[in-house]
Formats: structure tokens, sequence, C-alpha cells
């Protein structure tokens, strides 16, 4: 995906397939506003110059399918995730994966650090329009379950903070302590999220330059 037609394009597609825009927010790897603009788009007639002269706010969309697609490179990316994460705890024994993208690397990761492996569905998946706060994300039975156990959380992409906000929160309301986070790429440099420590692979920030 090299542009913003690309992802317009994409994003229809996902949306004819009967993806919700928190869905398709979390394939494409961009804020839920974001991929709400790109399904709006896509159902209109909008030239992409129209497009970038009326919206008035940014995203970066980060496409890391090259990693994704191959199973040696994804264990390779996991490898530098859990390295991140091998020194944060002593009694860590969970790797939870915020699902779908942080899955398959929470899976690595587990491997990695010899832990076992739970799974998080946060509440955008089923956000389509409204307020998402009404709706509640979950934990897979089919995964190991938090029982008041000291975490480690992985995910794919920071784009605001909000996904990895909400899988904090659920971990410790199911009793266990998230002592870190990791991503692979982080839009916005956190270096905490409520008293977590996040790290990443890739830090970008964008720079805006006055003329």
């Amino acid at each position: 995906m090299k542009n913003v037609d690309d992802l317009i394009d994409s994003a229809a597609e996902l949306a004819e397939h009967g993806l919700s825009k928190g869905e398709i927010a979390d394939e494409l790897n961009v804020s839920r506003e974001t991929a709400s603009w790109l399904v709006e788009r896509g159902g209109g007639n909008s030239s992409s110059g129209e497009v970038a002269a009326t919206t008035s706010t940014a995203d970066i969309h980060v496409d890391w399918s090259a990693l994704g697609r191959d199973s040696t490179r994804l264990q390779y990316a996991a490898s530098a995730m859990a390295d991140l994460l091998a020194k944060q705890g002593e009694n860590v024994d969970l790797t939870v994966g915020v699902e779908k993208a942080g899955a398959p690397l929470a899976t690595a990761v587990a491997n990695k650090l010899d832990t076992d492996l739970g799974t998080y569905a946060p509440a955008k998946h089923q956000w389509d329009e409204g307020d998402i706060d009404e709706q509640g994300g979950g934990f897979s039975r089919n995964f190991a379950a938090i029982r008041d156990r000291d975490c480690y959380v992985v995910d794919d992409i920071i784009t605001s903070g909000t996904t990895m906000r909400e899988s904090i929160d659920a971990i410790r309301e199911q009793g266990g302590e998230p002592v870190a986070c990791v991503v692979l790429v982080d839009k916005r440099g956190y270096n905490e999220i409520d008293g977590v420590p996040v790290y990443s692979l890739v830090d970008v920030v964008r720079v805006d330059r006055e003329e």
C-alpha cells in the first residue's frame, strides 16, 4: 500500500466484506477517525486531490506486511520485542496479545520468554458508529486466563494509545498487573501508559514545518 488512494480502496473492500470501522482501523493500522474517513471517501466520488484539500487532520499508515507474511521474519521481530521485555519484572509468566495483529506477535514473544499466552479483543472491533465506551472488549477463553498474574502486553501499533490503555485497564480489572508493553511501532512516542512502561522497536515522530 503506497498512497491514500490504495488505502481508500482497501477500506472500501473491507467495508464491503462486512468489517466494522474499528476492524478496518485495525487492519489498516490507522485511527478509528481515519478509518471512518477512508470508508466515507471509498463510497463517494471525491478525487484524491479533493480528499487532500478537505481533510484537516493527519495520520500515519504503517505497513508491516513484509514481516507479517513471513514466519521467519516475524520470529526475528518478536525476538527483538522479547529482548526489550526480558529485564522487566521477575515473576512474569503470561504474555497477552491484543487482537488481531498483536496475537501472532505475542505468540512468538511468549515462546521466546517461556510464558503462557493470553489474548484480548479490544472494544474497537465492535465499533462502527456511536460511543465506543458503551461497548467492551474481552479475553479469549481459548487461551490462558489472567488470574491475578503479572503479564506483558503485546500489540503491533500504537496509534492513539486508546487500545493499549483499554487493555491495561481490562487486565487490572481481572486482578492482573501489566508489567510492560511492547509494540512494533509507536506513533505517539509513549514512555508509559497509566504507569506501565511502553517499549517499541520504532518510534514515529511527526515534524510539522511552518513555511
